[in-house]
């Protein structure tokens, strides 16, 4: 094969849209977070609350437009560059190269992961569309005026189990019982017009770090637990038809912590991407001037996005004490 066929450029770039549009990312990407296009530095939301609910017709029509509350997310720019040689690239004969351009591909695509992960994670001190911090214990909106927690501490040595772990180690009953108690949250959770948002909740996903994998994904998966026990949330999820699934995120640095999303909201999901320019690659490669003064190509990707946060209610905190 020749050196046009294995090095060029052009041939690299192609490598490069082929692995974006054939590895999308990280599963849950799509799952808890929704993709807005936007054609200006910032863009403010204001859809983020909930439509009137029917009434008693008696009198005139009570026209309502959206909630006061507002909130803007301002794109940013980011950008990474990969540098080859030239005769690297042009007597790739094992493929390296284009090893290289397709993990560039593979490492844009899981950008939107980085951005959301830091998201949840300083989701208990950054603020959201009510004002509030996003994971909080006193979310009170419109004319629901009681506090509603999707900020949960609970203590596991208080649970039923007949086993007992740790917080950061615990036994898969009482990982069951905390995923539960995050599904109750979301289920009971109601919108500023005092309705119940989280009645038609039926797909859940639950996130973890690494190290509590074991113990949460037992707890989803077996339907009964050491010495017999019957798992109660496994019989919620194959029984009465609700999807609960699991997905270890390496970017937390949580040992305690487990959040469990909605993922079937119809109007709206916990996170937000938003997107101004797509994902482009450039090069300097045959002929430029880098090429000439530095018998190399370089290989740049760039975007203009962000992300911030949508519905508290379609997310809940745990942390075990």
């Amino acid at each position: 094969m020749g050196v046009s066929a294995l090095g060029s450029s052009r041939g690299l770039i192609g490598t490069f849209y082929k692995t974006l549009q054939q590895d999308t990312g990280v599963g849950w990407i799509n799952s808890i977070s929704q993709l807005f296009t936007s054609n200006q530095l910032t863009e403010i939301y204001r859809w983020l609350g909930m439509v009137p609910q029917m009434r008693e017709w008696i009198g005139a029509r009570q026209a309502k437009g959206f909630y006061d509350n507002e909130y803007s997310i301002t794109n940013k720019r980011f950008e990474a560059t990969l540098e080859v040689l030239r005769a690297d690239a042009q007597r790739d004969d094992t493929g390296q190269t284009r090893m290289r351009i397709a993990d560039l591909a593979r490492r844009t695509n899981s950008h939107w992961a980085k951005l959301l992960t830091d998201l949840i994670i300083a989701g208990e001190s950054t603020t959201c569309y009510d004002g509030q911090y996003f994971f909080d214990t006193d979310h009170v909106e419109g004319k629901n005026t009681t506090s509603q927690s999707n900020d949960l501490s609970i203590d596991i040595s208080a649970l039923p189990a007949a086993v007992h772990g740790s917080t950061t180690n615990p036994s898969p009953q009482e990982a069951a019982q905390v995923i539960m108690k995050t599904i109750e949250a979301i289920i009971g959770f109601k919108d500023n017009e005092n309705e119940p948002m989280g009645e038609e909740a039926s797909q859940f996903l639950v996130m973890c770090p690494i190290s509590l994998v074991s113990s949460f994904s037992t707890a989803i998966t077996s339907p009964t637990f050491g010495g017999g026990a019957t798992n109660q949330l496994y019989g919620f999820s194959q029984d009465m038809g609700y999807s609960i699934g699991l997905a270890p995120n390496a970017r937390l640095t949580w040992t305690e912590q487990i959040v469990t999303f909605r993922t079937d909201s119809g109007g709206g999901k916990a996170l937000i991407r938003q997107q101004e320019k797509e994902v482009e690659l450039k090069a300097k490669a045959e002929g430029s001037e880098f090429e000439f003064d530095n018998d190399a190509w370089q290989f740049g990707v760039d975007a203009r996005r962000n992300v911030g946060y949508g519905f508290w209610q379609d997310a809940c905190m745990a942390t075990m004490t």
